[in-house]
């Protein structure tokens, strides 16, 4: 392979084909991406520890391995600092946890780093990982590598925004209610939530296990700048661990669909509101999937808005019970704010209503399931109108309704344990500045592969945005 660009512009699947071939040494992919994280992160605060020193240890031994180690082998990537990696703090964004270092590397680290990846810095989330913005009183705000103008978005924001700018090929996130559709949305990349079971999860750091909710809602994941990068990576994601009593071990590609697949639009906005460029970029999505060959249809799925609400009060009605005490005490004042809101606007379900919520969950999965039997694929929105200002989320019930208020098509997919794939469709340029605009693809439950594959024919006619972006940034 002949390198024609800078390294660190390099996919992870051509980073992957030049070491394979030895075309390009980890050493020299590693020291590309530090001097590009050192270059672009001060103006970000995407990353905030720098690991460059373990990196090219790391790089030096793959260097000295016989033969390429695994399937990422010199892929610069980066962990965001709510997931123990060993040796370093797991503070979450909270001052009173910037000293709890891990014991050892949770599953998603040590799956990663077991197929030949380089760890070059932690990244920034807000406080708890709670918030659809970046910000925490520990390590400051994240920004959009895009401009001043919009959130980098939240909780893996510090991923996301690292990503877009070139900071490693593949950032690691998580996403319990949107934490990598969010980032992804804000920067333009590419990301597929995985569904329940599907990554294993764990901090060994743990002192005591989660509520059920977090444990069947959260998930571990990665953020890319193109689809083909997911299907690289996420196959080494989902290997097993012991620890992850839950996790289910099943083939990344699961068995081929015969004849068409059979593609749900909705622009259902549930009474908040579409924005004209987010309907834009749906169907500009759903004219790619039908040039590609999919059978693309105007259909609801069903109980959209009430799976997402009372999904979201159930996930709120658990938090309240299992770490309010801990948001109150150490959490800032704009996290506690924040909080209050999150509960006005969606009343946590408490007592005998949560534990008949959680039953009724499999009422909600069972109508869904029968629908993606006929759509085993969904186009919708994700935000329903471009992405919102840097603390949007901390000016009162507006700001909230504006940030989280209608992100039922995020929470839907984390209640169901359905995976949900979010890329970018186009660049508009607003009064305030130039802004992506993406959509969400969901899919029948451990089908993530079908999710990236219609991602991948949609950026064949539409291309991805990084080179748009780095244009811009000079």
């Amino acid at each position: 392979m002949t390198v024609t660009r800078p390294i660190w512009q390099l996919s992870a699947t051509e980073i992957v084909n030049a070491t394979h071939s030895g075309s390009l040494t980890a050493r020299a992919v590693t020291e590309a991406a530090i001097a590009r994280m050192e270059a672009a992160n001060p103006a970000l605060n995407a990353v905030v520890e720098n690991l460059a020193d373990e990196a090219r240890a790391d790089a030096e031994a793959l260097d000295a391995h016989d033969g390429p180690k695994g399937p990422l082998h010199g892929v610069p990537v980066t962990i965001k600092i709510n997931v123990d990696q060993s040796g370093h703090a797991t503070s979450n964004g909270v001052t009173a946890f910037k000293d709890m270092i891990a014991p050892g590397d949770a599953p998603i680290v040590r799956n990663l780093k077991a197929a030949g990846a380089i760890v070059i810095g932690r990244t920034n989330t807000p406080e708890f990982s709670f918030r659809a913005d970046t910000d925490n009183p520990l390590f400051g705000r994240t920004h959009n590598p895009w401009g001043p103008h919009i959130s980098a978005g939240g909780s893996s924001g510090g991923a996301g925004s690292a990503v877009m700018a070139g900071i490693g090929a593949l950032g690691h996130g998580n996403d319990i209610g949107g934490s990598l559709r969010f980032p992804a949305a804000a920067n333009g990349a590419v990301t597929v939530k995985p569904g329940l079971g599907r990554v294993p999860a764990w901090n060994p750091s743990q002192t005591s296990e989660r509520g059920l909710l977090a444990q069947s809602m959260s998930v571990q994941g990665l953020i890319a700048r193109n689809a083909a990068d997911l299907h690289l990576s996420m196959p080494v994601c989902v290997a097993p661990d012991p620890r992850d009593p839950f996790h289910v071990p099943l083939p990344w590609r699961g068995p081929k669909i015969d004849g068409p697949i059979r593609v749900a639009v909705s622009f259902d906005d549930f009474g908040f509101g579409l924005d004209p460029e987010v309907r834009v970029a749906i169907e500009a999505a759903a004219s790619a999937l039908s040039d590609a060959g999919y059978a693309v249809d105007a259909v609801e799925p069903p109980l959209a808005r009430d799976t997402g609400e009372i999904g979201y009060r159930a996930l709120l009605g658990e938090v309240k019970v299992m770490l309010d005490r801990d948001i109150q005490a150490h959490g800032s004042a704009t996290l506690n704010a924040i909080f209050e809101e999150y509960y006005r606007q969606f009343p946590p379900l408490e007592g005998a209503d949560l534990i008949r919520t959680l039953a009724q969950r499999s009422f909600y999965a069972r109508a869904w399931s029968e629908f993606l039997e006929e759509y085993p694929l969904v186009l919708s929105p994700f935000m329903l109108k471009p992405f919102f200002a840097p603390g949007r989320d901390a000016e009162g019930g507006e700001g909230v309704r504006d940030a989280l208020g209608g992100a039922h098509w995020s929470f839907i997919m984390n209640f169901l344990g359905l995976p949900a794939g979010n890329l970018p469709t186009q660049v508009v340029d607003l009064p305030h500045g130039p802004q992506p605009i993406g959509v969400q693809i969901a899919g029948r439950r451990w089908r993530e592969d079908l999710i990236v594959d219609a991602m991948e024919a949609i950026e064949a006619r539409i291309p991805p945005l990084c080179d748009t972006l780095w244009a811009r940034m000079g």
